[in-house]
């Protein structure tokens, strides 16, 4: 026997394991065929769908256009016009509708809207808005509103009534919108909705989706209204394969699996070679039996029983640099929620913590999200402590007000309405940086602790708590007016609560939560989102307008004048707070902060410090420094002089006003004194590659020896911050999304002219292909 003999399974033994090889291909065969036709088909649902959106914003458009241009044309009409001329505002609303079969009210408003004002809640901020913004804009506009619960068309103009200036309202059905959704061809198991900020105005097909269908959404023009579309999540082929190598994968299986049926029923001939001249002729394995004999060869599986985290699908982009954030439904679900639980559980139990606080902000995935952190934690062993729907900071008071000390936040702060995500405090530090990655690294590698017992829960309720505890220590001197508009975020319910209760007379604004945020996006970081609030105050002739963000943690003001301050001047009027009763005391602020800053620390008799952008890192730096305050231009600010250290928009808010209301002078002309100067508003460039790694470049070039930045201060804690006498410029890569954030100030227009031009010059050497706009 020779030694290829030796090795050779016998053919009958290879034919009883034939059939079990080719049904094994067989399989493979058919789940490679199987994905490839459910990704084909995916892809041919989206292409569907897309055309779906696109003839619902063309329709969309259309009817928008058509039903401004009739008001346009019926304001124009002589009985109208008559009406009008006449004074009389019910007569010309009266003409106004004669004859429009779909108009269901109309009204003529005079321009200071005093009786929308006076019950600005029952008449519809929605409804004033638009008022506002036809008034405005001096044009027809037209827009989704809702009255009596439920979606209306409303559209709005401007008129002379008897000389003076007035709007004119007419409320229309949405039908004329729903037409083009309601014809759209929108193939099965996806979603299209018609969208006005975060509030659906009529959808079609899978509601479950709706939470990601701002990933396909399409503008309809400037209105505000948007065509929101979603297709199911379809996973890539084995080994991340698309559809068409798929499909070629499971064509070579299946010729594998018939081609191991012929040769082992010898249908195929066996191939033969000579070993030698008159040697005796010697068989060659055929495929068959080699895969046989690799089979037997290779060592045997092991066995599983049952998937980990790491074998289901786990997005390490959520886990960023100050928190835990995506998108709800397609990165976070209430089992990557229940993993992310487990793991902040194991790290609880490696520092000796038990308890532990979960509260929620009022986004819609919330409560689903909030019970699959829970499990996850008591499965950990350790004990939950729910507090509800609240802000953040009130969070993390209940950290410290229940002696739990560690607490995390399911919140999506700012985002969109389909985002959600983490903030998580671990024995009174905030997780950033590495020790978010780490949790990441423990759910992939299913490190994860399992308890021998359950861990317990509790609800308990520390709202009023809270307003307690800050109400006992911050008073006003004098009542003033404000305007609180929250958004619709999670601050909408207990703000006007705190405020009045250190005696504020408050006018609420959007303060009714509703996690699809119907009115405008709660970040009052952009000036856009504070446009409602501006006209609020002057309407109200309020001393002061106050804006947070979706979970209560950011603070935005406005004056009366409607004039916004930004959070670096307002960190001014904090600091000179504190440092008349701390001397000395260390003051930190992020690099965004205006270079005024500084300066005005000293000469208040404080310590500044300038640090790396982010609330996780600022408060980190706090507790390194001991430091009494911190603030960040995001609109994050951080007592720890007579508070805990946190970020806290609503107590910033109380702060604020007991040092206003201590004043002799209003509160426009006390953040009137604080010094200023020409700036820019944060510049966001997207990148397609590594922000961070053009960022990096830029800096290296601009300490190079005769580079422009040349006689400049260069700072590099976290981008390249550059400090001329006359004023500074600033390039960073954002830690939560692929975009360049720039920011300019200087002491006049033609100094800020001139150091945008050198950041730009020098950026368009790295990114010629980019838009630089700014």
């Amino acid at each position: 026997m020779s030694h290829m003999d030796a090795g050779r399974v016998p053919a009958g033994e290879f034919r009883k394991r034939a059939p079990l090889l080719a049904a094994l291909l067989a399989l493979l065969a058919a789940w490679f065929a199987w994905s490839g036709v459910a990704q084909w088909r995916a892809d041919a649902r989206e292409q569907q769908l897309t055309a779906a959106r696109d003839g619902l914003v063309a329709s969309a458009t259309a009817a928008l256009v058509a039903q401004t241009r009739t008001l346009d044309e019926r304001i124009k009409r002589p009985d109208v016009q008559a009406a009008l001329a006449a004074g009389d505002a019910a007569a010309a609303a009266a003409a106004l509708t004669d004859g429009w079969t779909d108009a269901e009210q109309a009204q003529v408003l005079t321009a200071d809207l005093g009786p929308a004002y006076a019950d600005a809640g029952r008449f519809g901020y929605a409804r004033l808005g638009l008022l506002e913004k036809a008034m405005n804009e001096g044009a027809a506009v037209v827009a989704v509103v809702r009255e009596d619960q439920a979606p209306r068309l409303g559209v709005a103009i401007p008129v002379s009534l008897a000389g003076s200036p007035a709007v004119a309202y007419v409320r229309l059905p949405v039908a004329p919108l729903a037409a083009g959704l309601e014809k759209a061809a929108v193939p099965g198991g996806a979603y299209l909705a018609l969208r006005q900020g975060g509030y659906n105005v009529i959808e079609r097909g899978n509601a479950e989706l709706g939470g990601s269908a701002d990933v396909l959404s399409r503008e309809v023009g400037k209105t505000g209204l948007r065509a929101a579309a979603a297709v199911p999540d379809v996973a890539r082929g084995p080994f991340g394969l698309g559809a068409l190598p798929c499909l070629v994968a499971a064509v070579v299986l299946a010729l594998l699996a018939i081609g191991v049926m012929l040769l082992a029923w010898g249908k195929l001939p066996q191939r033969r070679r000579r070993v030698a001249e008159g040697a005796i002729e010697e068989e060659v394995p055929t495929l068959g039996e080699t895969i046989q004999r690799e089979l037997e060869a290779a060592p045997p599986a092991p066995v599983r029983t049952a998937p980990t985290a790491a074998e289901v699908a786990l997005e390490p982009g959520i886990f960023r640099a100050y928190d835990i954030r995506g998108v709800v439904g397609r990165e976070l679900t209430p089992q990557v929620a229940a993993w992310i639980g487990q793991a902040i559980g194991s790290v609880m139990a490696e520092q000796g913590l038990t308890d532990i606080v979960v509260g929620r902000d009022g986004r819609l995935s919330g409560p689903e999200l909030a019970s699959g952190l829970i499990e996850g934690l008591r499965r950990a062993g350790r004990n939950v402590i729910d507090v509800g729907m609240v802000p953040t900071p009130v969070v993390y008071f209940a950290a410290y007000h229940l002696r739990a000390g560690s607490g995390v936040a399911v919140t999506g702060s700012h985002n969109p309405p389909d985002y959600n995500g983490f903030k998580v405090v671990v024995g009174g530090e905030t997780l950033s940086g590495d020790a978010i990655r780490d949790l990441y690294v423990r759910i992939r590698d299913n490190n994860l602790l399992r308890a021998a017992s359950t861990g317990s829960l509790q609800q308990q309720a520390v709202d009023e708590d809270y307003i307690r505890r800050i109400a006992d220590d911050v008073q006003m001197e004098r009542p003033l007016k404000v305007v609180v508009d929250a958004g619709n975020g999670v601050a909408g319910d207990i703000a006007p609560r705190l405020l009045e209760a250190i005696g504020a007379e408050v006018i609420p604004l959007y303060c009714d939560v509703d996690g699809s945020f119907p009115n405008h996006h709660p970040d009052p970081s952009e000036p856009h989102n504070l446009e409602d609030l501006v006209q609020m105050v002057k309407r109200f002739d309020a001393d002061l307008g106050l804006a947070f963000d979706g979970d209560g943690d950011r603070l935005g003001v406005v004056t009366k004048e409607g004039q916004i301050i930004f959070p670096d001047r307002l960190l001014m009027l904090y600091a000179a707070d504190v440092l008349q009763r701390n001397p000395g005391a260390l003051v930190i602020y992020d690099v965004k902060c205006t270079g005024k800053l500084s300066d005005y620390i000293l000469r208040q008799g404080g310590s500044p410090l300038m640090w790396k952008t982010g609330h996780s890192l600022i408060k980190a730096k706090m507790r390194e420094t001991e430091a009494e305050l911190a603030g960040e231009m995001s609109g994050h600010f951080f007592f720890k002089e007579r508070w805990y250290g946190f970020d806290d928009g609503l107590y910033s808010a109380a702060r604020l006003l007991e040092i206003l209301a201590g004043r002799m002078e209003t509160p426009s002309e006390v953040l009137g004194e604080l010094p200023d100067s020409v700036s820019t508003p944060e510049i966001k460039v997207p990148v397609a590659g590594d922000a961070h790694a053009v960022v990096a470049r830029f800096a290296s070039a601009a300490q190079v020896e005769d580079a422009p930045f040349a006689g400049a201060r260069l700072t590099t804690i976290d981008g390249l911050r550059a400090d001329w006498n006359d004023g500074w410029g600033l390039l960073r890569a954002s830690n939560t999304t692929p975009v360049l954030v720039l920011r300019f100030e200087a002491d006049d227009q033609a100094a800020l002219a001139r150091i945008k031009d050198l950041y730009r010059e020098q950026l368009r050497a790295l990114l010629p292909d980019a838009t630089l706009e700014f």
